[in-house]
C-alpha cells in the first residue's frame, strides 16, 4: 500500500470547511433585520400597517385636493351618501367625506401627539427612578401612584372644565396621567438591564447618569417602550371621542371623528350615515393601531428568537 492509498483511504477532513462556513456566515442577520422579516411574516400586523398609511395618507391628501372645504356649507342638507357625495352631508350642508379627513387630522394629531408627551416624560422619569434605585425610586413611585388612585377620566374631565374644551388643553389632560403606564414598564426594564454586566462597566469607568440612560438603558428597552407608544395612541383617540361624547370635545368650527360621531348620534333616526362613519374610522383606526402594537410586540420579544 502506498503512501498516497493511505492518505486517501485512512485520513478525511473533520468539521466543516470554508465554503460551509461563509455559507452559515451569509445567514446571520442582524436584530432589527430580525425584528423586520417577523413582522412582515405577521399578516393582521402588516394589514393594520398598510390601513393606517392609507388613512394618514387620505388625512393629508383629501383637504387639500378636494374642491369643497370641510366647513363650506353647499345647501344640501342630510344628504344621504351619492355619487356627488361620497358620505354624505350633514345638517348644515357639509360634505362628510372632507370632514371626515379633515376631523382625521385632528384626532390623530391629538393621539400621536398625546403619546409623544407620554412617551418623553415617561422614559424620563421610570429611567431615573429605575436607575436611582432606593429612596428615590420609592419617592418616585409613590408619586407615580398618588395619581395613580385619582380616576383617569375624573382628572381628564375636571382639567378640561376648567381649562375650557380645546385642542391643545385636550391634549395636557390626556398626558397630565398618561404618562404613568410607560414610566412602570420602562422602570421594570431598567430595573431588569442595570445590573448586566456592559452597563457594570460603564459605570466603573465613570460614564454618567445621562450617558447610561441614553446609551444603554433606553435602547436596550426600545422594544417595550415601542410597543407601549403604539398602544397609546389609539387609547387616546378613543378618549378623545368618550370626552367629545360629553360635550369636551373640540370645539367648532373645528371637528375631530368623536365630535362628528356625537353630531350623529342626535341624527341617527333621520340621517344614520353622519354617526357610522366616524364611529368605523374609530374603529378601524384603533384595531389598526392595536394590530400594528401586537405584531411589533411578537416581533421584539427575544424568546422568539431562533
Amino acid at each position: 500500500m502506498t503512501q498516497q492509498q493511505i492518505d486517501k483511504e485512512m485520513f478525511k477532513v473533520v468539521g466543516g470547511n470554508s465554503e460551509a462556513t461563509d455559507k452559515l456566515a451569509d445567514k446571520s442577520v442582524s436584530f432589527w433585520k430580525e425584528v423586520f422579516l417577523r413582522f412582515s411574516h405577521n399578516k393582521l400586523a402588516i394589514f393594520g400597517l398598510i390601513m393606517l398609511i392609507i388613512i394618514v395618507s387620505m388625512a393629508i391628501l383629501v383637504p387639500m385636493l378636494s374642491q369643497y372645504k370641510d366647513s363650506d356649507q353647499l345647501g344640501v342638507f342630510n344628504s344621504p351618501p351619492s355619487a356627488d357625495f361620497w358620505f354624505g352631508t350633514d345638517d348644515l350642508g357639509r360634505d362628510m367625506f372632507v370632514r371626515i379627513w379633515a376631523g382625521a387630522r385632528i384626532s390623530l394629531f391629538i393621539g400621536i401627539t398625546a403619546a409623544v408627551i407620554d412617551l418623553v416624560i415617561g422614559v424620563l422619569w421610570g429611567s431615573i427612578s429605575g436607575l436611582a434605585g432606593g429612596r428615590v425610586d420609592n419617592i418616585m413611585m409613590r408619586i407615580a401612584d398618588v395619581l395613580t388612585a385619582v380616576p383617569y377620566l375624573l382628572v381628564v374631565i375636571v382639567l378640561l372644565v376648567v381649562l375650557q374644551p380645546g385642542l391643545f388643553p385636550m391634549i395636557i389632560a390626556l398626558s397630565i396621567t398618561g404618562w404613568i403606564n410607560m414610566a412602570r414598564i420602562v422602570r421594570g426594564e431598567v430595573l431588569s438591564i442595570k445590573n448586566q454586566e456592559y452597563v457594570l462597566a460603564a459605570r466603573t469607568l465613570g460614564a454618567s447618569t445621562g450617558h447610561l440612560i441614553l446609551k444603554h438603558l433606553i435602547p436596550n428597552a426600545l422594544g417595550a417602550i415601542l410597543v407601549t407608544m403604539t398602544l397609546t395612541i389609539p387609547s387616546a383617540i378613543f378618549t378623545e371621542a368618550f370626552l367629545s361624547f360629553l360635550g369636551l370635545g373640540v370645539p367648532a368650527p373645528h371637528a375631530s371623528w368623536g365630535t362628528m360621531a356625537t353630531e350623529g348620534m342626535r341624527a341617527i333616526n333621520s340621517a344614520p350615515w353622519r354617526m357610522i362613519f366616524p364611529a368605523i374610522f374609530i374603529s378601524l383606526t384603533i384595531f389598526a393601531f392595536n394590530a400594528v402594537g401586537d405584531g411589533l410586540r411578537d416581533a421584539l420579544d427575544p424568546k422568539l428568537r431562533k
